[in-house]
């Protein structure tokens, strides 16, 4: 219709009639175009409001996910180290009770039960830190392996009273040794056996055994490859019935491929000539003493299990095996 109009102005050319009707026409339609925009405009700024407060939500949920299932991933790998340290340390002590006994029998059940400690070790080092299923199940092992070892310490404690009450016996027998010759006769077989426990009793015990590789800085590394210096510490535990004076200490350590480190020096284990990597005297008092030795590489280190293995007194008095990559 406003187009129209402005053709008959035209045609009746009254320009200053049509010029005020075009003016009045253009206002109505901007009027009418600004009303249409804004109830257009307000409801779609309305909805892209709502649009990104529901991203940003999305995001933030999302974002809150990840950090719990980051978290719940710390705590995984945290419990299986923590369980790994103990499957290794059922082991060590696995190996520490055999040299403290000398009941075939018990060394027997403790073996198969150590066996059965680094079979399980090596399933928790394969699994995933996320196996649920796996690692529940590793657990339940590791509490049966408690209470098991938990048993062979009473047992092993119950059997070191007795070689104690049997030592104190043995000394009570000797001060009567002139006024009971009958009795000693009698007491010669019981003698004997006392005598082998006392002896068990008063070997030395090599506990801690620790190895770390060395740089040429003389700081601590994993890679076996770039060692410069090995060194074992451990401690030579504290022992009353162990006589006094100077010991003799002998650390062997063999490589992945089965050999030795050695610089040609051998003793004597078993009635057989052994190589040792490292020798030390130390002055023994009977208290717990901490041993420290070194070994300077100077040949190439495979990437595998080494075995440390510590003697004194022509005994192995501890053992222990150390993977390096």
């Amino acid at each position: 219709m406003f187009y129209i109009r402005i053709l008959l102005c035209r045609f009746t050319k009254k320009n200053y009639f049509c010029t005020n009707i075009f003016k009045f026409y253009r206002l109505h339609e901007l009027i009418i175009t600004g009303v249409m925009k804004k109830k257009i405009l307000i409801p779609l700024l309305l909805i892209l409001l709502l649009l990104m407060s529901g991203v940003g939500y999305l995001y933030y949920n999302l974002d809150q996910q990840k950090k719990v299932n980051q978290d719940m991933q710390e705590l995984a790998e945290l419990d299986k180290k923590e369980m790994q340290n103990e499957y290794e340390q059922f082991a060590r002590q696995y190996s520490e009770m055999k040299t403290q006994i000398n009941n075939d029998s018990i060394i027997a059940q403790l073996t198969q039960e150590q066996l059965r400690t680094q079979q399980l070790l090596k399933e928790l080092r394969e699994v995933k830190a996320n196996d649920a299923r796996e690692i529940t199940r590793l657990k339940k092992e590791l509490a049966t392996c408690r209470a098991v070892i938990r048993s062979y310490v009473l047992e092993i404690d119950s059997l070191n009273r007795l070689n104690e009450n049997l030592a104190a016996e043995n000394t009570r027998v000797r001060g009567q040794y002139e006024e009971a010759t009958r009795q000693i006769e009698n007491l010669n077989t019981e003698k004997t056996s006392l005598s082998e426990k006392v002896a068990i009793a008063a070997q030395l015990d090599a506990t801690g055994i620790s190895m770390s590789l060395k740089d040429k800085k003389g700081k601590n590394i994993t890679k076996v490859d770039k060692a410069k210096n090995i060194q074992i510490n451990f401690n030579i535990a504290k022992n009353v019935t162990a006589g006094n004076g100077i010991r003799t200490l002998y650390v062997r350590i063999m490589t992945p491929t089965g050999g030795v480190l050695t610089n040609g020096g051998t003793f004597t284990y078993e009635n057989k000539s052994l190589q040792y990597s490292m020798k030390k005297g130390i002055e023994y008092t009977g208290n717990e003493t901490p041993v420290s030795m070194y070994w300077d590489v100077a040949e190439f280190l495979s990437a595998g299990t080494y075995k440390v293995s510590v003697f004194a007194d022509g005994q192995m008095i501890g053992s222990r095996s150390f993977t390096f990559n």
